[in-house]
This record gives C-alpha cells, structure tokens and sequence, in this order.
C-alpha cells in the first residue's frame, strides 16, 4: 500500500497554482491594456473626394460571377 502525501502539501500546491494562474492572467491584461494606449489614433487615407467617387463597376466578371450564383 502506497503512503498519501500530506492533505496539507496538496493544498499548499493547489493554491500555488491558483495564484500563478491569476498572476498570469493579471499580466496579460495589463499587456495588452498598455499595448492598446501605446498605438497613435488612426488617420484618415482618403480624401473626401476619394469617399464620394463610385467604386463599383459591372464587368464581365461581376456579370459571370451574377450569373453563375444565380443573384
């Protein structure tokens, strides 16, 4: 018959675990928190004529790809 550890080892290493667990947990947001305050805020790439000009066009291949799906 096998000897059982110590009720009182297994406990201390269960919240060993715990804590490391958490403490892991706790860096991970506050990495990523300060690698979210640490980007510039975005610009604008277009102009506002670039935004109003049309960007679809119907071409043979739209056309093909319409009639192939059935839209």
């Amino acid at each position: 018959m096998k000897p059982k550890p110590d009720d009182a080892t297994d406990a201390a290493k269960a919240v060993d675990r715990r804590g490391f667990l958490k403490s892991i947990g706790g860096v991970s947001v506050a990495g990523a928190a300060v690698a979210a305050g640490a980007t510039a805020p975005a610009e604008a790439s277009e102009s506002d004529a670039d935004k109003k000009k049309t960007r679809y066009r119907e071409t043979d291949h739209v056309k093909a790809f319409y009639r192939t799906n059935r839209y």
